[in-house]
């Protein structure tokens, strides 16, 4: 029996822009509080294959694998799920963005089941997404915003 995770956060910044940035795969390791690194590997017809490297944990393991995410601007949505799936049976994402007049909502929901042996269950997979979705999306949203304003003063300063 799987697990599923489910967050959002209202960035306050034009969908262009939060779709743009949260998109950029490359700029994940300053997005994402626990990513070192990310690489491209390849381009397919629906979307990008990608390594993620994180940061060492609180054991000094450093986790890596490989994901497809295939982006559709259209409709607002992500979907993605690991290739090399590692101590998941699956790993699958949803992300949404929904235009508001406070500026865009921005929504993940997880779905995942750990293999038996993992080192993790599935209940503190749970509790470790939950934590780290919400320290994400926080550093996200203040990132976005960010340059929102920043673009906000070029424009006036013209």
């Amino acid at each position: 029996m799987g697990a599923r995770t489910e967050h959002a956060v209202l960035i306050e910044a034009p969908v262009d822009l939060v779709w743009t940035m949260t998109n950029d795969v490359e700029s994940w390791p300053d997005m994402f509080a626990g990513y070192a690194e990310t690489e491209i590997l390849r381009h397919t017809d629906d979307g990008i294959d990608f390594r993620i490297k994180t940061r060492p944990d609180a054991n000094g393991r450093v986790w890596e694998w490989v994901s497809h995410r295939s982006p559709d601007r259209d409709s607002l949505s992500v979907r993605a799920h690991r290739i090399e799936t590692g101590p998941f049976v699956y790993m699958k994402l949803h992300w949404t963005y929904r235009v508001t007049r406070e500026g865009t909502e921005m929504r993940w929901v997880q779905e995942f089941d750990m293999r038996d042996g993992a080192p993790y269950d599935n209940d503190q997979m749970t509790d470790h997404l939950n934590e780290m979705s919400e320290i994400n999306m926080a550093r996200i949203k203040g990132i976005v915003e960010q340059e929102h304003r920043t673009r906000q003063e070029d424009a006036r300063d013209g």
